[in-house]
């Protein structure tokens, strides 16, 4: 498995800064053919231009996630310019605080699922079926420990992300038999330009490139779940399962400090 990402052609959303772009230069490194897509071409051809400074493959494809059609025809333009794609590394996505209690807009929460999910089912739509009729491939979603269980001021980017996690365990029943494994990245908090805005505590801040050496070791090994780091992914773990009184009383006192 150590060579699992050599040669492969890996298409990976969100690819113009954070997560994505710290992804993009790790996979240039260790040897994959990277495919970039964002909305913004400037920034991806910053980020193509420094993989390419260092010896590494990438392409610029711009596409926004949230439009199906431009997913499908970005999808289509990797295959029929470069080749199948091995790998889906679906990690387009933002988050806004949620404050309900203070002001509830539906549209909000509505714009955050549309691109933090279903940019996500986008990009897998557009690359499933050639997976499957290959018995071929492998999709990574990039979710969150937030999507584990309600957190306070996280409603609608946690909504979205544990719809992500729910809806990739159900893929994998049905497209692991046939060849294609399903990896789901749920990691704690990275340093980036979304979370340099919170005005809160952040434990365990993990820095953007490590958290790319994270994703990329676990890619490699096929893991069902890559989530980090692993203090706070194993005590979101333990939480998940206590009981409804339990986990409000607990994290309500929590915030309340």
């Amino acid at each position: 498995m150590a060579n699992h990402l050599s040669d492969k052609r890996v298409w990976l959303t969100g690819a113009s800064s954070g997560i994505g772009e710290a992804l993009a230069l790790e996979l240039g490194a260790r040897g994959a053919i990277v495919h970039l897509s964002a909305r913004r071409r400037e920034l991806l051809e910053s980020v193509a231009g420094r993989i390419k400074s260092s010896n590494g493959t990438a392409f610029v494809e711009p596409c926004d996630v949230t439009d199906l059609a431009a997913v499908k025809e970005c999808a289509a333009r990797i295959t029929r310019e470069h080749g199948p794609i091995d790998i889906l590394i679906a990690n387009a996505g933002t988050y806004i605080a949620s404050e309900p209690h203070e002001s509830f807009d539906s549209s909000e929460y509505e714009s955050i699922m549309a691109l933090n999910y279903g940019g996500l089912i986008h990009a897998i739509e557009s690359v499933l079926p050639a997976m499957l009729e290959r018995k071929s491939g492998h999709i990574v979603g990039v979710s969150s420990l937030v999507g584990y269980r309600g957190l306070p001021r996280a409603a609608a980017y946690g909504a979205s992300k544990a719809a992500a996690i729910n809806f990739l365990e159900s893929l994998r029943f049905h497209t692991l038999p046939r060849g294609v494994p399903v990896t789901i990245v749920n990691p704690g908090f990275v340093k980036t330009p979304l979370t340099d805005k919170n005005d809160f505590e952040m434990p365990f801040l993990v820095p953007a490139e490590e958290a790319a050496r994270i994703i990329c070791r676990g890619i490699a090994k096929l893991k069902m779940e890559i989530h980090f780091p692993a203090a706070f992914s194993w005590s979101f773990k333990f939480l998940r399962v206590l009981p409804y009184p339990i986990y409000h009383f607990l994290i309500s006192r929590k915030v309340a400090r």
